[in-house]
């Protein structure tokens, strides 16, 4: 599975962007990119989210701004039996293009230039925001325009958190997309049992050599970085959200030693797992 490039289906006599509601029994691993901006608001479910380099725990409310031709994806737990759903806008470069040479624009032009990167934002306590959101999908003619700029607008002057880092860079050329994806996909599902460099090597028809040095420079970090990230991810969801010892969780997150989990671990989030646990 590669990160396919999607087309987004437009239909400019009816509306300038894409609004919708995706409601699915699990959002499964899609990973994928588009020449489309894309605002993803999570109404249910909870899971992990991939944003380029970036991969961290979503649940509802996860409200994020994605530039375009960054890959991404959401990936329910599954272990929650609930059914998922998410309001998705797309709108294309051209849309606001013409708009950003007035000054009042100028906010907006900001917050789209750093959704290159992906953006997260908190929005729990933004009512206003929340009520534009939900009544978009019910505007018609010049009401969806000004709605989805005044969306735009209150995002600019949220605090938000960048998501992938500034050594990602996106795949050029279909062929490396689907060869990194491989990797990417062998890793979120035997991520809790061995995870080898020869089997992932191999999968690419490489030596491990090359292969290191190709996964570095696609995706901004070392194999072996990327693997604790999504194996430390994994572990500080169990730390959250149940009473496991955390001996069995450093196993169920693909640690053999407690002692290298802990190591890792505090690495990973300056803190260890037992003082994460305290704050939850």
């Amino acid at each position: 599975m590669k990160p396919r490039l999607e087309y987004v289906a437009h239909k400019p006599h009816q509306r300038s962007y894409l609004c919708y509601e995706v409601n699915v029994p699990a959002f499964e691993f899609l990973w994928h990119y588009h020449p489309e901006y894309e605002l993803t608001w999570i109404l249910k479910g909870k899971g992990k989210r991939m944003v380029g380099d970036s991969y961290e725990s979503f649940a509802e409310g996860d409200l994020v701004l994605i530039g375009p031709l960054l890959p991404h994806t959401w990936v329910s737990d599954k272990h929650k039996k609930e059914s998922c759903k998410a309001l998705v806008i797309q709108f294309p470069a051209s849309f606001v293009e013409p708009l950003l040479q007035y000054p009042e624009m100028k906010d907006i032009v900001r917050l789209l230039a750093r959704s290159q990167f992906g953006l997260a934002f908190s929005i729990e306590h933004q009512r206003e925001l929340k009520e534009l959101l939900i009544g978009i999908q019910g505007k018609d003619s010049v009401g969806s325009l000004t709605s989805l700029l005044l969306v735009l607008q209150k995002l600019s002057s949220l605090k938000s958190s960048p998501l992938a880092t500034g050594r990602f860079h996106s795949i050029k050329g279909n062929e490396n997309q689907a060869r990194i994806n491989k990797v990417f996909l062998y890793v979120q599902k035997e991520f809790r049992g061995q995870v080898s460099i020869q089997k992932a090597a191999s999968f690419l028809h490489l030596s491990e050599s090359a292969f290191c040095k190709f996964f570095k420079r696609t995706s901004g970090k070392t194999f072996s970085d990327y693997v604790n990230e999504i194996r430390i991810g994994h572990a500080c969801q169990l730390l959250l959200e149940t009473d496991k010892p955390i001996g069995e969780i450093a196993i169920a997150s693909g640690y053999e030693s407690l002692t290298y989990f802990n190591r890792v671990f505090l690495k990973k989030k300056g803190t260890r797992p037992g003082e994460l646990r305290k704050h939850k």
